[in-house]
């Protein structure tokens, strides 16, 4: 049956065709001010007032409901104001009916009482949406556009809400940059009182910006000022971008970063006097000129904390603000004095304070005098914690490291404190605490809105070393198994050289309090033949406690237990035809190690994933000799400091230091000395730095062992700094520049001996080298967050080497999560 289109105020419908009436243009699309030509638009359906009926006043006997074809004649009767046995007047008729229309169940709704007292009800449906259809639409995805809207198939149909639905289409398209974007709403009738309904949408081409222009800046350039302001001009090589489109509101953003760019550098006075875009006489773009009133350079005048709470210093106040008089003014400085003066307060006990800047510009001397009021604020206690958006986490794993409870008083620095070491737990992605209206006018509550990332892991690295050779490893853990916090991990790790098993099983809140208890069982080999000539096979177990010390150090103890198996070529060790060096011939063997430590950490940093200021230290000591064939002492020293100059740049300096002697008469063995290398100092091999046997081993090719010894101390540095990538954030790929430095070595005397085939007895052994010469290398690690997981590829160039050193050029590891 052919349709045809029937025009309404600002709706198109199609119906079948019965007599043929005069065809009616469909509606015109609406747009929105300020498009690019004048478009005409049909005005939005206007609900006409109901008249208020006229029926005669009388007592209902009975309510009839027609019309209705889905609604249950019981349900009309719900809406009305009035039932059977009332009285009725023309007044209450009216409310009867806005009664109905508040429902939006019906297009069309008449009471009328008859002589009899029979309220006869007649109301008209509207429609059901059996489907949205979006027609027209390319840059935009259709599921874009159906999260927009707020009609839904199975949902009334009402105009209204059709016409709202409009506006929110062209508004999406308007934030796109296609500001000359129509939207066409029609429907197409079906059986059973159901509607398909269609939006028609022309896009329109793209509004572009083809010019940023600045008008009344002297202080700074046109181009400085384009680097701050969000809008951009219009190139061809900008396609990932999406600020190149016009967009209103981006307008009034930009004022924004305008205002705080100019108060950052001293322009106390400085304002946007207007922000004008205009279309070109071709209308292939906009030009927005930004017309400003910089004003003179002000600087820090008299500097002042004043309050009135007794058990605050006033003094110490004063020290904790971080600009000093004639320092340049700067917005940013006041902010920050703010939180330090406001965590302050909090850390002294006082959990509702208020700091609020007084400022008293002095234009003829040009500085702005600053006064802190530090007061008590309002009592204000958490009503209760809600906990959101964990899919997975248990809601205890979370609230049992919030260090605040319902019933508490409010207190910023905890709540702060609660949010860093949710984040810490490296379960969810983004970590927020917002505050909610409580019961009460002193109550306020807490939402804790988290977002789950992917905590097991199953891990890949790889390696290419300068002797094109590819080192891979593969392994699978758990971090926060069935949602309780609990880290997991049955791993089986294959490597070139490496074979292990490790099944581990970590326990963060051990018997209910703040401790960490864990387990570790593994076996493995290692193939070091092609580094030192010997393989070690190993089997153990060892336990772990953690526990807090301070606010922000944890104190731990473990246990080890291991036997050892290291195993070389018999043939090597000949003595008659010595391939190998003694020191690494007398490791053979079995060697029970029972071994026990300690270990202390302190963490200052403002966030435990992605630091960008503070510090944090680990150290470490193992006693072996309880029990067992080895007797040392091994001790570890690292840490990390971070200064983010702004969030791109960021500054990190790393170090770490080892050192393992022995006592009792015992010798350090080689599984237990230090190999460095790989990821641990970048542009070197696996063991590529530090003692090294380069024995002859073959006279006429000159061939040497080139065996690793490994080292009994070593020391590394790095220094790194993360540099802009000028890609758009979503890629998630970071470049940092790194320089790594240090030095391994110091073996014993025992370790450098070998023997003399004419005389039989131990010498010296020239061939080792053990030199803890200064190693040096520089260069680029590019890290990606891709969807298969991170990857970081590493770049080096060597600056300072031993010529035995193993070095790699590059090298690559990555990481997938499930």
């Amino acid at each position: 049956m052919a349709t045809t289109a029937l025009a309404t105020p600002g709706l198109a419908f199609a119906q079948p065709q019965r007599a043929a009436p005069p065809p009616a243009q469909a509606a015109p699309a609406q747009t929105p001010p300020g498009s690019a030509a004048p478009v005409a638009t049909a005005p939005a359906p206007v609900a006409a007032a109901p008249a208020a009926p006229a029926g005669p006043t009388g007592v209902i006997r009975r309510i009839t409901v027609r019309g209705n074809e889905r609604i249950e004649p019981t349900t009309v009767i719900s809406y009305l104001p009035f039932q059977v046995g009332d009285t009725i007047d023309p007044a209450k008729e009216d409310l009867g009916i806005k009664a109905l229309a508040r429902t939006e169940l019906f297009s069309d709704e008449t009471l009328d009482l008859t002589p009899e007292g029979e309220l006869v009800v007649t109301v008209t449906e509207n429609p059901i949406i059996n489907r949205v259809i979006f027609e027209g639409n390319s840059s935009i995805k259709e599921d874009k556009l159906r999260d927009e809207v707020t009609v839904r198939p199975r949902g009334i149909f009402t105009r209204a809400k059709a016409q709202s639905d409009v506006g929110r289409i062209i508004e999406l398209y308007r934030r796109a940059g296609r500001i000359s974007a129509n939207v066409t709403p029609q429907i197409v009738e079906l059986p059973q009182k159901r509607v398909d309904l269609i939006f028609k949408i022309d896009e329109g081409p793209k509004s572009g910006i083809l010019r940023v222009n600045f008008l009344g800046n002297h202080a700074f350039s046109d181009d400085e000022l384009r680097d701050v302001v969000v809008t951009e001009q219009t190139h061809w090589y900008k396609f990932f971008s999406s600020n190149s489109n016009f967009d209103p509101d981006r307008l009034e953003y930009d004022k924004e970063q305008l205002r705080k760019y100019y108060r950052n550098r001293g322009f106390y006075d400085f304002r946007v006097a207007s922000a004008v875009a205009e279309l070109s006489p071709d209308k292939n773009g906009f030009v927005v000129t930004y017309t400003i009133d910089e004003g003179p350079e002000y600087k820090f005048g008299k500097i002042s904390v004043e309050t009135d709470l007794k058990k605050l210093d006033k003094n110490v106040l004063e020290a904790l603000v971080p600009f000093k008089r004639g320092d340049i003014y700067q917005d940013e400085k006041i902010e920050q004095a703010t939180d330090s003066l406001t965590f302050a307060a909090g850390a002294a006990g006082f959990a509702f304070v208020d700091v609020r800047p007084r400022y008293t510009p002095n234009r003829a001397k040009g500085t702005v005098d600053v006064t802190f009021d530090v007061k008590e604020g309002p009592r204000v206690y958490i009503d209760r914690i809600d906990i959101v958006g964990n899919t997975r986490t248990l809601d205890y794993v979370i609230r049992r490291e919030m260090n605040v409870t319902e019933g508490d008083a409010y207190n910023r620095v905890l709540v702060d404190r609660s949010k860093n070491q949710i984040k810490a737990l490296g379960f969810f992605k983004d970590v927020d605490i917002t505050e909610t209206p409580g019961s009460a006018p002193d109550r306020t509550g807490l939402q804790v809105k988290v977002t789950e990332q992917p905590t097991g892991e199953l891990s890949f690295s790889a390696g290419y070393s300068s002797i094109d050779r590819l080192v891979v490893d593969l392994g699978v853990t758990e971090r926060n198994f069935r949602g309780r916090g609990e880290d997991v991990r049955a791993r089986v790790s294959i490597g070139y050289f490496r074979k292990q098993l490790d099944l581990s099983f970590t326990e963060p809140r051990f018997l209910g309090r703040d401790m960490t208890a864990g387990v570790d069982a593994y076996g493995y080999t290692y193939d070091l033949t092609q580094f030192s000539a010997y393989k070690q096979s190993t089997v153990g177990i060892g336990f772990r406690l953690g526990f807090p010390l301070s606010l922000n150090s944890r104190g731990s103890l473990n246990y080890t237990i291991r036997d050892d198996d290291v195993e070389i070529d018999p043939t090597f060790c000949d003595p008659a035809n010595l391939v190998l060096s003694t020191s690494l011939c007398d490791q053979r063997g079995h060697f029970l190690t029972s071994q026990v430590g300690y270990g202390y950490h302190l963490d200052r940093r403002n966030d435990y994933i992605n630091p960008t200021r503070g510090y944090y230290l680990d150290f470490s000591q193992d006693f072996a000799g309880l029990g067992g064939d080895v007797r040392f002492v091994r001790t570890i020293a690292e840490g990390a400091w971070y200064h983010g100059f702004n969030k791109t740049f960021i500054l990190s300096l790393t170090g770490s230091a080892g050192d393992i002697e022995a006592w009792g008469g015992d010798h350090i063995r080689i599984n237990d000395r230090f190999f460095k290398g790989g990821s641990s100092f970048r542009g070197f091999q696996v063991a590529g730095i530090g003692p090294r046997d380069l024995t002859l081993v073959s006279q006429e090719g000159g061939q040497a062992t080139n065996d690793a010894l490994g080292g009994k101390l070593y020391a590394i540095g790095s220094i790194e700094l993360t540099v802009p990538t000028f890609l758009p954030e979503q890629y998630g790929i970071k470049a940092a520049l790194f320089t790594d430095f240090g030095t391994e070595g110091l073996l014993d005397s025992f370790d450098k001996r070998t023997i003399d085939t004419t005389t039989g007895l131990k010498i010296d052994n020239p061939n080792v080298k053990d030199d803890l010469g200064l190693r040096a290398s520089a260069g680029l690690s590019v890290r990606w967050k891709s969807p298969m997981g991170p990857i970081q590829f590493d770049f080096s160039q060597i600056l300072k080497r031993e010529p035995y050193d193993r070095t790699e050029l590059f090298r690559f590891s990555t990481a997938t999560r499930f």
